[in-house]
């Protein structure tokens, strides 16, 4: 299922943007060399009664303006909020209720989103100025939640207005359209094109200008292998790259594309090769743990091919992209539609490789096979003990370990541990996630 988004609103200088850190500075704990990390300060991720929100922050929205800038600052939060599941109006207790405020108000209710009123400053705690009552004149559904946006104060009960106003989900509509195949890559890879030719119309725009594709557009097929939900997705650049707002969310909508999909298929350019751009979106769909294919496009325009060449091509794949060997690799041309009908075995294979479930029995048998093939680790005479393995989820694998001792279960024995299950079970296409516990926890 997608993460619902949140989207951060309201004039200048309300202190939305010490909001947006406050709600996300938990989840800054980012490791630099992990592929696929983003670093757009627009938005991010939080959580909250174990529901994980994506969070956008904007620029102050003026209604009335002729000043570029700031004319670009309400373009970026109309698309939030075109984007968004929920609406936090942003408004500042000391100055009360403004002209300005009435009219983003007037605003958000033409979205149709649900909003909830935050009112910032609001730093004294249950002592709340006579100020803040004036926004109830706004007519919102939900009522004004105080916050300070410096002390963190308020803003569990902001989220708890935010998850009792966000949309139900009709679970059967979404059983219904079959896989989720979200299609990502870099802009002009030829991800619309794929799908134009799988679809047998052009349902999509296709041009060879970067970035025609702004939106994550859902196309449903049905044919004989069964039924998919294609996404299509805007190409992501690098953020260096990215110069209008637009692109930005554009970028986010790729994103919770991939939050929603069952399969990725991570398009790469066979005339441009394997870039540092590709290593992290592949990056993208591997750390949210969903079964991948590797689609090199534009096989066709490749001249001079011989048996080589395809051997060649694969190696500089899986040297760039060495954190998925588990990935398979198909060459199409979306142009002609070599081979594109192959996709969907694929697709098949790789979505029942990631929701695999093995009994118990199974996967200690394997444990104890590898663990007398390769004796665990030791150090300073403390040697590590493997208890037992048991599978806890899927899209990705999950697993539990328990050890006597999680420091000793170093991450060259986890890797042979994985390479044991994948040389059993198979997983081909999808990541694997180990949890390392030592016995006793209280989460066991």
């Amino acid at each position: 299922m997608a993460k619902p988004v949140i989207a951060i609103v309201g004039r200048p200088n309300v202190g939305k943007s010490t909001l947006f850190n406050k709600l996300i500075g938990e989840r800054r704990a980012i490791v630099e060399d992990t592929p696929g990390v983003t670093r757009d300060r627009l938005y991010g991720e939080t959580e909250w009664n174990g529901k994980s929100l994506v969070v956008i922050d904007t620029g102050g929205i003026e209604p009335k303006t002729d000043d570029i800038i700031l004319a670009q600052m309400r373009l970026q939060a109309e698309i939030a909020i075109e984007s968004a599941d929920v609406i936090c109006f942003v408004c500042d207790v000391h100055t009360g209720v403004t002209a300005n405020d009435r009219e983003i108000a007037v605003m958000l209710k033409k979205s149709g989103k649900p909003i909830v009123p935050v009112i910032n400053k609001c730093d004294r705690v249950g002592n709340l100025p006579y100020e803040f009552y004036e926004f109830y004149e706004l007519g919102f559904d939900c009522d004004p939640v105080p916050v300070s946006s410096v002390h963190g104060t308020g803003t569990g009960d902001m989220l708890d207005a935010v998850l009792e106003a966000l949309p139900e989900v009709d679970d059967g509509e979404e059983e219904e359209s079959g896989i989720k195949v979200a299609v990502i890559g870099k802009p002009n890879a030829g991800k619309s094109s794929l799908i134009n030719r799988i679809v047998g119309e052009k349902r999509l725009i296709v041009s060879n200008i970067p970035g025609t594709t702004r939106d994550a557009v859902d196309t449903v097929v049905t044919n004989q292998f069964g039924t998919y939900t294609f996404i299509d997705t805007a190409g992501i650049r690098r953020q260096a790259k990215i110069k209008d707002s637009v692109e930005h969310y554009s970028v986010l909508r790729s994103h919770t594309a991939v939050d929603r999909a069952d399969v990725c298929l991570i398009m790469i350019d066979a005339a441009e090769g394997i870039t540092e751009q590709d290593e992290k979106i592949a990056g993208i769909a591997h750390e949210a743990g969903r079964a991948s294919i590797i689609v090199v496009n534009k096989w066709d325009s490749i001249t001079d091919k011989d048996n080589s060449t395809v051997n060649e091509y694969n190696n500089k794949i899986r040297i760039a992209l060495g954190y998925m060997p588990y990935a398979p690799i198909i060459y199409v041309s979306a142009l002609t539609g070599q081979r594109v009908t192959n996709l969907f075995e694929h697709i098949d294979y790789v979505y029942n490789q990631s929701v695999t479930r093995i009994t118990t029995g199974m996967l200690n048998d394997v444990l104890r096979d590898a663990m007398i093939r390769v004796q665990p680790p030791s150090d300073k005479g403390k040697r590590l003990k493997i208890y037992y393995m048991t599978q806890i989820g899927i899209q990705p694998p999950t697993f539990v370990i328990f050890c006597n001792n999680a420091e000793l279960f170093h991450f060259s024995y986890q890797r042979y541990i994985e390479n044991c299950l994948r040389s059993t079970f198979g997983f081909k296409g999808t990541p694997i996630k180990l949890i390392i516990r030592e016995k006793g926890d209280d989460n066991d």
